[in-house]
């Protein structure tokens, strides 16, 4: 049996022009966990990462934190989907204000209201946010990925960098999850939050979500973040 550990991304830069960037938190979110591992003696025999930046830039902070030197396959089916475009598929013409800011508790609130909305409407196929593949062709590229370390990785340890949707994407296909379970799974993981497979060449197995092992103590209790 091998063991899959699924790492979402360190925090990012929520409400920023450019999401797609750790914040100075995310950076130190990521070499923790490589300093964690380190002190534990894991290693990987393979490491998969979606192509956006913060996974580049998660995975980077776990290598150097864990003195790790392999190199990444990069798999573009773990990228996550465009939140924003899944927003703006379920918001009413001309009503961009219902957003509100981002940096408030009640805009905060407003966009993950309509996320989840726009996540169901999107995985039930009533709509096709711009830009982004069916949900069927999401899901496809995240089994791939599953697949691939089943197959090829057989009673190895394999780290995969990815992001909440995937991750979640990944847990519910794996326990067979209706997609309102799943939308609940991806709201709830956290930054840098470790997930857990065991995995044999017919099946990967659930063992842990969403911890957060790195983060235990008083020294790390405002670092456990979700955006």
């Amino acid at each position: 049996m091998g063991t899959l550990y699924l790492v979402r991304h360190g925090q990012a830069s929520f409400g920023a022009d450019d999401y797609d960037q750790l914040s100075a938190l995310g950076q130190r979110q990521s070499l923790r966990l490589g300093q964690y591992w380190a002190e534990r003696g894991l290693r990987f025999d393979a490491v998969l990462t979606g192509t956006l930046r913060r996974h580049a830039q998660t995975w980077a902070g776990i290598a150097d934190g864990a003195r790790l030197d392999a190199q990444a396959l990069s798999w573009p089916g773990l990228n996550e989907y465009d939140s924003e475009a899944v927003v703006r598929a379920v918001l009413p013409h001309g009503r961009d204000a219902m957003l509100g800011d981002p940096h408030t508790p009640e805009g905060y609130r407003a966009h993950f209201r309509l996320l989840r909305d726009g996540l169901a409407q999107w995985m039930a196929g009533t709509v096709s946010p711009q830009g982004m593949p069916s949900y069927t062709d999401f899901v496809r590229g995240v089994t791939s990925a599953l697949d691939h370390v089943r197959t090829q990785h057989h009673g190895q340890k394999v780290l995969i960098v990815s992001s909440g949707g995937p991750i979640a994407t990944a847990v519910g296909h794996v326990l067979g999850l209706s997609p309102e379970a799943t939308i609940d799974l991806n709201m709830r993981i956290r930054n840098s939050a470790v997930t857990e497979f065991q995995f044999s060449p017919k099946r990967h197995t659930l063992l842990t979500y969403n911890t957060l092992p790195h983060l235990d103590g008083n020294l790390y209790a405002d670092w456990m973040t979700y955006a």
